[in-house]
């Protein structure tokens, strides 16, 4: 049975969709952060400070619907079944990014309040940490989609 690619109703009603396209926002608004930061302090740019600050509160805002909709893929799709392997480590490295990230969102709304302009080394060792389960989170989820192939 053939799938018909421009066919939004069954593209947006698919069980699993959802999930599998949000998850892109706050993978590429958290990163983006990120090297927004860095590249503020390599620049001394207020500004590029200012665009990390809101890409990581888009990130904070769409880990929560990525969140939401793969816990509803994983409902639906499997019907609540216990999941096991890599489906459980997705799940749980889902969940510990999503953390990090609004952990991260909330250090740095507490840090613009004060309007200091310097991160402390903590958050920098968070975020790096973050960087790092965020990607894995996504490769696994390529693998689990079959966009990449495990070896």
């Amino acid at each position: 049975m053939s799938i018909n690619p421009f066919d939004l109703k069954s593209a947006l009603l698919a069980k699993h969709a959802q999930h599998v396209v949000l998850v892109h926002f706050p993978i590429a608004l958290f990163i983006s952060s990120f090297v927004f930061d860095l590249l503020a302090i390599w620049r001394g740019s207020r500004s590029l400070a200012r665009a990390a600050y809101y890409n990581l509160i888009g990130a904070a805002i769409t880990a929560v619907a990525t969140v939401a909709t793969g816990v509803l893929a994983w409902q639906l799709q499997l019907e609540g079944e216990r999941l096991r392997g890599n489906l459980r480590l997705h799940l749980g490295l889902g969940a510990s990014a999503a953390i990090l990230i609004w952990t991260l969102a909330w250090w740095r709304t507490r840090q613009e309040r004060t309007d200091s302009s310097s991160l402390a080394t903590g958050y920098w060792a968070l975020s790096f940490i973050a960087v790092l389960v965020v990607a894995l989170t996504g490769h696994l989820g390529g693998i689990l989609s079959g966009v990449e192939v495990a070896n």
